[in-house]
């Protein structure tokens, strides 16, 4: 997404770096909305990708062409707890290919962004004297 209008978004392909609307009657989802089934809890596609990213030392996976065999034990190195009846052979394809996408375009980014407990410039109601 580069920009926001009053009916649509602006969406650019990472292929062509063509921009097209998209409309609010079109189904987006934004990678960070997305996460995997596993047995214990979901996992959200950034860890995957950082998963895949610390297995490949930073490099590119394998392709998402490979057989579904392939496929589906390279994904069990990644994510052993994988939910195997809700995640599908397709889920997987796409979870690879995006990832050499981003890959590729030098777009992955995984440094953690610091987070505080502390509200940021509330007033306590507390005054100092001196």
């Amino acid at each position: 997404m580069v920009a926001e209008a009053k009916n649509n978004i602006i969406v650019e392909s990472l292929d062509t770096g063509k921009r097209m609307p998209a409309y609010s009657t079109t189904k987006i989802s934004a990678l960070e909305d997305i996460a995997i089934y596993t047995d214990v809890a979901d996992v959200p596609l950034k860890e995957v990708f950082q998963k895949i990213s610390e297995k490949e030392n930073g490099g590119e996976t394998i392709s998402h062409k490979s057989s579904a065999d392939k496929l589906k034990n390279y994904f069990g190195e990644i994510l052993p707890d994988y939910d195997r009846d809700r995640v599908y052979v397709s889920d997987i394809k796409k979870v690879l290919l995006w990832y050499n996408i981003l890959h590729e375009k030098e777009m992955l980014d995984f440094s953690e962004e610091e987070e505080t407990d502390e509200p940021q410039g509330e007033d306590t109601g507390e005054t100092s004297e001196q």
